[in-house]
């Protein structure tokens, strides 16, 4: 990734200095949805990030009235950002905040930064109290961004989302859970719907930039497994007992096999204790101690 182009970006929706907690941004409503409130406005969402082991992955949305959303193709040229180089990339999100552009007075934004260590902290939570998958992660972070633009007071008709795991179960789920709004959820929404590209954009740089702070000047590249520089770095930066710090996603099994490879200490954590009933009642044990048989109170460190 090319970093240079994020040293004179600065964007509200990657706050310095850079969290370890995941944080929401929204743009204030445009100008020109506030003008025409009740012209009907589409949405677009998409994320960034979703499978390197390194770094945050990155909601983002994209809403204007529905008139205006064929200029994001025609005249600007928003495409899915994978297909786009970083330089259009960066000029389009430049664009996009620019307090007095055609863009910023027509377009609405918003990304959540879900960070490494959170995806990984709900991912490896104690069986007792319930995981939480990536597409759960996912599909909450994307419900919490539409009802943030509906608590705005826009009138939102159309929501496009690139989709999660399976599109008919989960576009179910959102016009379920929103009713009166037209969802649809599709794959390569980002190549097909312009406003879904734009949050394509939106999340992508978004996730690049934090990237770039959060390296401060490290060599990990795109923070992709297949990346030789993310290997090398994650193989090479690898604490005994801590493994790496919370940019990490501890829960990819790339980081698993990083921290066997590199000879780290072997946890063994409580919840993954088989119970029995020999200790089920504390007070028994303290006053009947088995013969022959030791106790052991075991500390969990966190973080």
């Amino acid at each position: 990734m090319e970093t240079s182009l994020f040293e004179n970006l600065r964007l509200p929706s990657v706050p310095l200095p850079i969290s370890n907690t995941t944080h929401t941004y929204r743009s204030p409503v445009p100008v020109k949805v506030l003008e025409s409130p009740n012209e009907p406005v589409i949405l677009g969402v998409d994320e960034a990030g979703r499978g390197p082991v390194l770094g945050p992955m990155v909601y983002g949305i994209a809403y204007c009235l529905k008139d205006y959303s064929s200029d994001l193709k025609s005249v600007y040229g928003f495409a899915d950002s994978k297909t786009l180089t970083v330089e259009r990339r960066d000029q389009l999100m430049k664009s996009i905040i620019e307090p007095d552009g055609d863009l910023c007075q027509n377009v609405g934004w918003a990304t959540t930064t879900m960070t490494a260590r959170d995806i990984s902290s709900e991912m490896l939570k104690p069986r007792l109290i319930g995981n939480i998958n990536l597409n759960e992660q996912a599909h909450d972070a994307t419900i919490k961004l539409i009802q943030g633009v509906l608590d705005q007071k826009v009138n939102l008709k159309e929501v496009y989302v690139d989709t999660v795991g399976p599109p008919d179960s989960y576009q179910r789920k959102l016009s379920s859970r929103f009713p009166g709004i037209k969802v649809t959820v599709t794959k390569k929404a980002d190549s097909l719907f312009p406003i879904v590209s734009t949050a394509s954009i939106v999340a992508k740089v978004t996730r690049d930039c934090s990237l770039y702070y959060l390296a401060d000047g490290a060599d990990w590249g795109s923070g992709y497994p297949s990346d030789p520089r993310t290997s090398q770095w994650l193989n090479s930066n690898v604490h005994p007992v801590f493994g790496w710090n919370s940019m990490v996603r501890f829960s990819w099994q790339t980081s698993r096999d990083a921290l066997v490879k590199s000879g780290a200490v072997p946890m063994v954590w409580e919840d993954e204790l088989q119970t029995s009933d020999d200790f089920a009642n504390v007070a028994s044990m303290m006053s009947k101690p088995a013969a022959g048989k030791s106790y052991f109170v075991s500390d969990v460190i966190s973080e």
